[in-house]
C-alpha cells in the first residue's frame, strides 16, 4: 500500500458554529476523497451549519482491517450514545461483514420505505404499543433498568460520571466557558436563521404558553392546589447521572449547571 491509496479510517465530524458531533467508520473508494459521513436522522445539521472532519485512526485496507475499524467506532459511540445530547450518532453499529454491508446498501434506505419492510412495515401506533408492551414486559420481569435497585442505580451513574470526566468524553470534553460560547453561537444562529423558538413571533409564544397551561390543568387549580403541587414537586429526589449527586430538580439544576454538566443528565430516584 503506497501514501496514495485508498484508506480506511475512524473519523469525527464537528461543526464550527454548535457543539454537535458524530463518530463514524469510512472506507475510501479513492485516496482522500471528499467524505464527511452519511447521516440520515439528523442531516439538517450537515445541511445547517459547517460540518470539520477529523480522521482519527487509520486500519489496513482489508476486510478485517473494515471490520476493526467499526469495532473502534462502536467503543467511540457507547460510553456517549443516548446519554449526551450532543451526539447525533442514532445506531451504535454492529460487527459486520463487507459483504453484508454491500448487500445493505444495495437495497438502500428509500427502498425499504417504499416496500414498506422492518420498521417502515409497523404504523407509528403499532410501534408505540409494541414498546408499551417490551416496557410492562421488562417491568413484570425485573429485566433492564427495572433489574437494578435504586441504590444500584445511583452507583451505576457516579461510576459512569468519573469514567466520562477521567476520559474527558461527552460534556466534560468541554470547559464551560467553550459550552458558554458555543451555547451563544448556537443561538445566534437559530436567531439569524429564524428556526426552533426564534422562529416564533412574541405573540405565538404567549398563545403556546396559555396552550400549555390549559392542557396540563393548571388554569383549573386553586392557588393552594397549585402550591400543594409545587411543595409535591420539590420533594421530588433527583439523581445526576455523570456525579451521583441527588437533589430535587431545581437544586439539581443549579448543580450541574455550575459544573458544566448536562441538565438532561438525571434520573428521577424517588
Amino acid at each position: 500500500m503506497t501514501s496514495q491509496s485508498p484508506r480506511i479510517y475512524t473519523y469525527k465530524i464537528t461543526f464550527e458554529e454548535v457543539p454537535y458531533y458524530y463518530y463514524g467508520s469510512h472506507k475510501e473508494k479513492k485516496y482522500d476523497e471528499y467524505y464527511m459521513g452519511s447521516p440520515i436522522t439528523h442531516k439538517w445539521c450537515w445541511e445547517l451549519y459547517t460540518p470539520k472532519k477529523q480522521i482519527l485512526e487509520l486500519f489496513d485496507f482489508t476486510d478485517e482491517g473494515y471490520i476493526e475499524a467499526q469495532e473502534v467506532e462502536g467503543r467511540l459511540i457507547r460510553p456517549v450514545y443516548n446519554t449526551d445530547k450532543w451526539c447525533l450518532n442514532e445506531n451504535c453499529l454492529g460487527v459486520f461483514s463487507l459483504e453484508q454491508k454491500r448487500k445493505a446498501g444495495k437495497i438502500g434506505g428509500e427502498k425499504i420505505v417504499e416496500l414498506g419492510i422492518g420498521i417502515f412495515a409497523r404504523t407509528q401506533e403499532e410501534m408505540i404499543e409494541t414498546s408499551r408492551k417490551a416496557g410492562r414486559k421488562a417491568y413484570k420481569l425485573n429485566l433492564g433498568v427495572h433489574s437494578r435497585s435504586k441504590e444500584k442505580i445511583k452507583e451505576d451513574g457516579s461510576k459512569g460520571g468519573k469514567v466520562a470526566y477521567e476520559m474527558k468524553i461527552g460534556v466534560h470534553n468541554r470547559s464551560p466557558e467553550k459550552m458558554s460560547e458555543d451555547g451563544k453561537r448556537g443561538g445566534n444562529k437559530a436567531k439569524e436563521l429564524k428556526i426552533g423558538v426564534c422562529g416564533l413571533t412574541k405573540e405565538e409564544r404567549v398563545e403556546n404558553g396559555k396552550k400549555y397551561y390549559e392542557k396540563t390543568g393548571l388554569s383549573k387549580l386553586s392557588n393552594q392546589e397549585r402550591s400543594s403541587l409545587s411543595k409535591k414537586v420539590n420533594a421530588q429526589k433527583w439523581i445526576c447521572t455523570e456525579t451521583g449527586y441527588i437533589s430535587n430538580s431545581g437544586g439539581l439544576s443549579r448543580y450541574q449547571i455550575k459544573r458544566g454538566i448536562d441538565t438532561s443528565k438525571r434520573k428521577k430516584v424517588l
